[in-house]
């Protein structure tokens, strides 16, 4: 009887170590996903440890910006207010989250709340010399799931499926090398 316990104790141990490594293998790594023919995820491998260049609340979503190395020595070095472009290398992630009250702090902030987005914009003039310089990604996060997708043309702004998806829109910021972004002073 022992003996049958002890086998049916590791007959399930084993089938749970298999569900968990299952589960663990299916979770999305986010590093693979890729704006078809555009950029990749894996290219802002690191993004979150980038420096804060700034922090914005747009249509309903709070955001903060990071700028990898390149792109903060620019802004210190007064790019693009001194009429130099930012270097190739140069990138941005913005995050976006839902807000959510914080109900429980002085004057009842708005706080990040579930994740809703990331974008990315990468500076390479020769890879993307037909977007002016830029390449962008946008990529949808969907909390039931834990998994990122590209975003589409049925999203909001409508994302296009190459890397050249921000130029329109960006083209309003073209006296600052198309940059929305400021470094403020801090």
């Amino acid at each position: 009887m022992k003996r049958k316990n002890m086998l049916i104790c590791v007959g399930t141990t084993m089938a749970l170590a298999v569900l968990a490594t299952g589960a663990a293998i299916s979770a999305q790594d986010k590093y693979t996903v890729k704006v078809p023919s555009g950029l990749a995820f894996s290219e802002f491998k690191g993004y979150e440890g980038w420096q804060t260049i700034s922090v914005s609340y747009n249509g309903g979503l709070l955001a903060v910006i990071l700028g990898n190395p390149a792109m903060i020595d620019a802004f210190k070095a007064g790019v693009p207010g001194n009429g130099k472009p930012f270097p190739d290398g140069a990138k941005m992630a913005k995050i976006h989250w839902n807000p959510k009250k914080n109900e429980a702090a002085p004057g009842q902030p708005l706080v990040p709340n579930t994740l809703h987005d990331i974008d990315f914009m990468v500076k390479d003039s020769k890879r993307f010399a037909d977007s002016n310089g830029w390449g962008y990604a946008e990529f949808e996060y969907d909390t039931a799931s834990d998994a990122f997708r590209p975003g589409t043309l049925t999203d909001q702004p409508p994302q296009g499926n190459d890397a050249k998806c921000g130029a329109a829109c960006h083209t309003a910021a073209a006296k600052q090398d198309y940059v929305f972004t400021v470094y403020p002073k801090r």
